[in-house]
């Protein structure tokens, strides 16, 4: 029983203490974004060389001894990876493998992130990532996008569409590549590019249009609350939360779905048009090796698997926008930890109360 007070009082010292520095952290959060914001930095990642390094850590550690072996695997840990690599090239039997893995040779495979939200809110800092390749990508160059998203905003997911949509306008060969999901606008996006990858598991599809408007105008209406809508133009508001919806209102939010709808699946059949755009435009989805019957992707891989095939022949450099971390921001990650590690010890030691009472 003592035990058990003890690591209870131990968890709310730990709360008390996350509380105030995370009332430091916001301080500080608020005095950071008072100073303006910081430019973004570009960042390019030569996987080749990124590769290259763990093998040689992996095959030193299968033949150092055990002492030494320990060591070398220590170094594969986050936060010492790049100390081991600067020493990984003294080490013996560590000569760069063969393969094209240095300054101008040959072909390079540029690889841009995209995670979308709702909002597609990735899609500033992935139009600069494009418009930066663009510029300094040559004609043997291929450009490949490991996209994921379950879609969202009709007009936010166009515009990321469009976007990836400039690197073939602009030569470059391009290849998306699904590991998870890419549905309804993710699966726009898609499209945009002229080869779709995807796991056998990936989520596909969704080739749909959705909407929903809660209404509670027969809850103000059982409290005798009225509401007056005002529009200057027929269709300008079609539904309403508030107000009574009429037939004719709720035909025209219709109409403009399937406008919506048509939309989408010509823009789909444009860049697919071995898709049978009307069959699967339902709304459905299905898994990457069920959509590569479909004809939706184009071949069934992991994007893991399929850069480390072009590693055999290219130069695969990864790029990606990033801010700056302030300080503020660093504290903040260090309390979330904290905190997350402060919960999960103090709901342990609760769960344990169970196993320990007499």
């Amino acid at each position: 029983m003592g035990e058990w007070i003890i690591n209870i009082v131990t968890f709310l010292i730990q709360a008390i203490i996350v509380i105030g520095l995370g009332t430091l952290a916001a301080l500080l959060f608020r005095r950071g974004k008072s100073d303006g914001d910081d430019e973004l930095t570009l960042h390019t990642e030569v996987l080749n060389e990124q590769r290259d390094k763990r093998h040689r850590h992996l095959d030193q550690a299968g033949r150092a001894p055990r002492k030494r072996r320990s060591r070398l695997l220590r170094a594969l840990r986050p936060g010492r990876r790049k100390k081991a690599a600067a020493k990984a090239d003294d080490l013996p039997g560590s000569a760069a493998p063969e393969g094209k893995t240095g300054e101008g040779a040959g072909p390079r495979v540029w690889v841009l992130d995209f995670h979308g939200d709702l909002q597609a809110s990735a899609t500033e800092h992935f139009a600069e990532e494009v418009s930066a390749v663009i510029r300094v990508a040559g004609k043997e160059d291929d450009v490949v996008v490991r996209l994921e998203s379950g879609g969202g905003l009709v007009h936010a997911y166009g515009l990321a569409a469009a976007e990836l949509e400039r690197l073939t306008a602009a030569g470059l060969t391009t290849t998306v590549c699904i590991d998870k999901v890419a549905a309804s606008g993710g699966y726009l996006m898609a499209c945009s590019a002229g080869h779709i990858k995807a796991a056998p598991f990936a989520v596909i599809g969704s080739i749909g249009v959705v909407a929903q408007v809660p209404n509670v105008h027969r809850l103000l209406k059982r409290h005798d609350v009225d509401v007056e809508l005002l529009t200057a133009g027929k269709h300008k508001r079609t539904l309403t939360m508030l107000g009574e919806n009429t037939e004719e209102g709720r035909a025209k939010f219709i109409e403009d779905l399937e406008n919506t709808h048509r939309l989408f699946k010509d823009y789909v059949a444009g860049h697919r048009p071995a898709v049978d755009i009307e069959a699967l435009a339902t709304g459905e989805i299905w898994y990457g090796s069920e959509a590569l019957k479909r004809e939706l992707v184009d071949s069934v891989q992991t994007s893991e698997a399929y850069l480390v095939e072009r590693m055999a022949d290219a130069r695969v450099i990864s790029v990606w926008l990033e801010a700056p971390r302030r300080l503020s921001d660093r504290l903040g990650i260090a309390l979330a930890r904290g905190a997350e590690s402060a919960v999960v010890r103090g709901l342990g030691a609760l769960s344990a109360t169970r196993w320990h009472r007499h």
